[in-house]
């Protein structure tokens, strides 16, 4: 019953009107009444840490946004890059993003840099999405330690691995990975 709940749930979020938020919040529910889930099972696999985390976060990106502070932050970068390809911004948002996320959540990274980037892109009058693009695989990559995402340490603990073992591993993964997004998100999503 499960799979034909998430069969279900892909197929009606291929109709455009029906937001996936509300789809979700159905299936959701539907498995619970069906007896797929118990209520204290479902209550008790929420990570409440991660959802508060990302709905601070959120707020925090809202304020910086109404406050007019990611205005200022961004008017600041955009001085401060006048004249630079948007190709070598999206590089380095990139690489901002990246080594954030590698000391902080990447939830908090995208929430904080995405209302700024959106911003950026609109000063220069280009289209903000390879920016936004820039920050959303920045955010996500992080491998060069065990801090910046909860698998990383949960690896971290039960492997008995140590930090340097991350850096080893992580840091040429994450300089590739910067390379290969400074060279495709602008081909992918043009300016």
């Amino acid at each position: 019953l499960s799979f034909m709940v998430l069969g279900l749930l892909s197929g009606i979020n291929l109709i455009p009107p029906i937001p996936i938020v509300q789809v979700a919040l159905c299936a959701a529910v539907f498995v619970l009444l069906t007896g797929c889930i118990d209520p204290s099972e479902a209550y008790q696999s929420v990570e409440w840490k991660v959802l508060f985390l990302i709905i601070g976060m959120l707020g925090l990106g809202q304020a910086l946004q109404y406050s007019g502070v990611a205005d200022l932050l961004a008017i600041k970068v955009v001085e401060t890059t006048h004249g630079m390809d948007p190709r070598i911004l999206i590089s380095l948002l990139y690489l901002l993003s990246a080594i954030l996320t590698e000391m902080v959540s990447n939830n908090a990274v995208a929430a904080l840099l995405t209302p700024l980037v959106i911003i950026v892109g609109i000063q220069l009058g280009v289209d903000p999405k390879p920016f936004i693009a820039a920050v959303m695989f920045g955010s996500s990559a992080s491998f060069a330690t065990p801090i910046g995402y909860q698998t990383n340490t949960f690896v971290y603990g039960a492997g008995g691995y140590k930090f340097g073992d991350f850096f080893r591993a992580g840091f040429p993964l994450a300089v590739i990975l910067w390379i290969v997004a400074s060279i495709l998100i602008p081909v992918i999503w043009p300016l």
